[in-house]
């Protein structure tokens, strides 16, 4: 028997064979389909999937083979993958000085025959074979030997699906670190400058009180100025606190309330004055989902048409229905409309569908972002249609879930 040939890219070989983290994993139907098809087209009694690693060959798939993995000193793929561009075959191992003295040859199941086709990556290193053996001397027909070259293509295929996954769960795992290192930071800073900013307001206050009558007409409106840029930088911090502890809510903090009922207390909460017109959904229903994700839902939808509306009468139209699988819930208004051109992103954040609302205040683009992380949380999702003219409707959708006691 032969001394172990090393490939040139033995190093780099190994580090692409580590990457994929296949060795001593479970069985998997993907590859056992490839290694079955691989029998029966070679009428081979033995099929292997062998990965090389640096002192064994270990067996990802194997048909008709009851052991796990060799040495690589009496691998006949370690001599395969020497020769990465060709398929080798062994017709009779006992005639081939590189193996009639292996230990493989002499087993109870012997090795006589082999053909093994290299496993290779896009870069060219040879991670092991897709590999035939049978215990008598054997020879393959050219139709047989391109089917295998083709199965061994789809296991390169499933190595390169398999090293992709695992770099996606790799960018997943670091956009998650990196998502709460920006939710942390946002509430840490967020926080800090609430009480500054409440201290702003207050002076101002005390300033316009005590020095009124001595600051002239333009000194008043700087200080109108300076109150209300400080209110509106706090509702912008409360906005973008909202829109990263929506994404922890979560649709399995389940209760029991009927939609009419929480619309009654909201429009309270809102102190909706007469210039609009509310109506309820027709039927009361009865929801079973998260209330407080509903309510920030509910209110931000509703503002936004208090907001955008420029007629002397303003119109709220509520809509629920529900199947066996979900709630549908509808809102509507008559107020400015959202252009065609910005309903495809007005969902996406720090995006703003209106220059300004109808007080000539510019939104933040966080709300409506947050009511679709709001909605996903529940199980569902939303969509907006608008003609650009004569009001929008929303239309969101909520999962059922079975309650644990249920």
């Amino acid at each position: 028997m032969q001394s172990l040939p090393i490939p040139e890219n033995e190093t780099s070989r190994l580090s692409q064979l580590e990457q994929l983290h296949l060795l001593d994993t479970a069985s998997d139907t993907n590859f056992d389909v490839i290694t079955r098809l691989a029998s029966t087209i070679c009428e081979a009694p033995v099929s292997l999937i062998s990965l090389v690693s640096e002192d064994r060959q270990w067996f990802k798939s194997k048909v008709g083979w009851d052991i796990c993995e060799t040495d690589r000193e009496v691998s006949f793929c370690a001599h395969a993958i020497m020769d990465p561009k060709n398929i080798t075959v062994v017709p009779d191992s006992r005639l081939d000085d590189r193996f009639k003295n292996n230990p493989l040859v002499r087993a109870d199941f012997p090795v006589i025959f082999y053909t093994g086709v290299p496993l290779l990556t896009p870069s060219g290193e040879a991670l092991g074979t897709l590999c035939v053996i049978d215990r008598k001397p054997k020879t393959l027909t050219d139709t047989q030997l391109n089917a295998l070259r083709d199965l061994a293509t789809q296991v390169e295929n499933l190595f390169e699906l398999r090293r992709n996954n695992l770099q996606l769960k790799k960018i997943e795992k670091l956009l998650n670190a990196k998502n709460e290192q920006l939710k942390t930071f946002a509430g840490v800073i967020s926080h800090d400058m609430k009480m500054p900013l409440a201290n702003m307001i207050v002076t101002t206050d005390i300033l316009k009180a005590k020095y009124a009558n001595q600051f002239d007409e333009q000194g008043n409106e700087y200080l109108s100025y300076l109150k209300q840029s400080s209110f509106s930088l706090s509702d912008y911090i409360d906005n973008l606190l909202s829109y990263y502890e929506s994404e922890d809510l979560t649709i399995q903090n389940l209760e029991n309330f009927e939609l009419n009922h929480l619309l009654e207390e909201l429009i309270d909460l809102l102190n909706i004055n007469e210039d609009y017109i509310i109506n309820f959904p027709d039927k009361n229903l009865e929801l079973q989902t998260n209330r407080s994700a509903v309510s920030q839902i509910l209110i931000n939808l509703i503002t936004n048409s208090l907001k955008y509306n420029d007629k002397e009468t303003g119109i709220i139209d509520f809509k629920c229905t529900e199947d066996h699988a979900y709630y549908y819930i509808q809102i509507k208004d008559n107020g400015k409309g959202i252009s065609k051109d910005k309903q495809s992103s007005i969902f996406d954040l720090f995006t703003v569908a209106s220059e300004t609302d109808n007080k000539g205040k510019k939104g933040n683009g966080i709300g409506l972002s947050t009511v679709r992380n709001l909605v996903n949380s529940l199980g569902g999702i939303i969509s907006v249609n608008s003609d650009g003219i004569s009001g929008t409707t929303f239309d969101f959708t909520i999962k059922k879930v079975a309650s644990k006691n249920s």
